[in-house]
């Protein structure tokens, strides 16, 4: 039987990827997404099969919207997620991705919904003493940003208990793939991707063996799916489990399209991880989930959806 599942931020990179997945697994997705400019939401993102409302979750008529539509389920992915913008205009990023969650729960809790599936992030960890970042590694987030996400999971907890309603928080690592902005704050990956496959310099700080946990789009979207009947109650990483540097990802892309662009060198930037990666066996054991699509294939799929993006341009 079909779930009825609202999705915000759906029109986003990642959010539209999660109803895609939720779509074609044959349950029925409202698409909630206030199209900001700085947000990443686009219209040609949303699933033609999903019902589309352009609001945004801090407002009373997203309120009324959830108690009129009564989801099941709601998969919460709208947010301010520049860290930029947040150490910028901290009010606003704990507005958006504080009270905006609220919002969510209150109207949740009104409608009968049952769960909530929140996209969390890794940032709420900071500086790691010790690697791999798992579940229990000491929560430091170094920007307002990290800290919204970390005090997410903290009403999460709360509501479950005083309202009952159920959540799985996903933790996410470095999220890459087709329909990442390359503008502005986005992924390493889309920015090298748009700029090689232009033929401009690439920047590279430090000296470019720093690393992250790069995790492909489309897992991450099926950890969404899997968590709509487990992982209640519980905050699960989900990454790829291995470290990529940036000279790597460098490395990969010139190899693909077959030439080099100059790389332009820059000192390392204040409160850039040297490196950083996520033990992700409690995914494994709590939701079944396991990253299917390797570095090598996920790169390489990411950099056609560039190719096509800019020949239909």
């Amino acid at each position: 039987m079909a779930t009825k599942i609202m999705v915000t931020g759906g029109a986003g990179f990642i959010g539209s990827h999660v109803v895609d997945m939720l779509i074609n697994a044959g349950n029925q997705v409202l698409v909630v997404d206030s199209l900001w400019e700085h947000g990443g939401g686009r219209l040609e993102n949303v699933n033609p099969k999903a019902t589309f409302f352009q609001l945004d979750v801090t407002t009373p008529e997203f309120s009324e919207l959830v108690r009129a539509e009564r989801p099941q389920v709601i998969s919460h992915h709208a947010a301010q997620h520049s860290v930029k913008i947040s150490t910028e205009k901290p009010d606003y990023d704990a507005k958006v991705n504080i009270l905006g969650l609220i919002n969510v729960l209150r109207a949740a809790k009104d409608a009968g919904t049952r769960k909530v599936i929140f996209a969390s992030s890794g940032a709420i960890f900071g500086t790691p003493d010790d690697l791999p970042i798992n579940e229990q590694t000491p929560q430091r987030p170094e920007s307002p940003y990290g800290i919204t996400k970390m005090t997410s999971e903290h009403y999460l907890r709360y509501w479950r208990v005083a309202n009952g309603l159920q959540y799985t928080a996903l933790r996410y690592g470095n999220v890459y793939g087709p329909r990442q902005d390359p503008n502005g704050e986005a992924g390493v990956i889309a920015i090298f991707a748009k700029r090689i496959l232009e033929r401009e310099p690439v920047r590279i700080d430090w000296d470019g063996e720093q690393t992250k946990d790069y995790v492909f789009v489309q897992d991450v979207a099926r950890a969404t799916l899997l968590s709509l009947s487990k992982g209640d109650g519980e905050s699960i990483c989900i990454a790829s489990g291995e470290p990529i540097s940036v000279n790597q990802i460098y490395r990969q892309l010139t190899e693909l399209v077959g030439y080099e662009v100059p790389i332009q060198r820059a000192p390392r930037r204040a409160g850039d991880v040297h490196a950083a990666y996520f033990d992700v066996s409690k995914a494994a054991r709590v939701l079944g989930w396991s990253p299917e699509v390797s570095f090598d294939a996920g790169i390489r799929i990411t950099l056609d959806s560039f190719r096509g993006a800019s020949s239909a341009g």
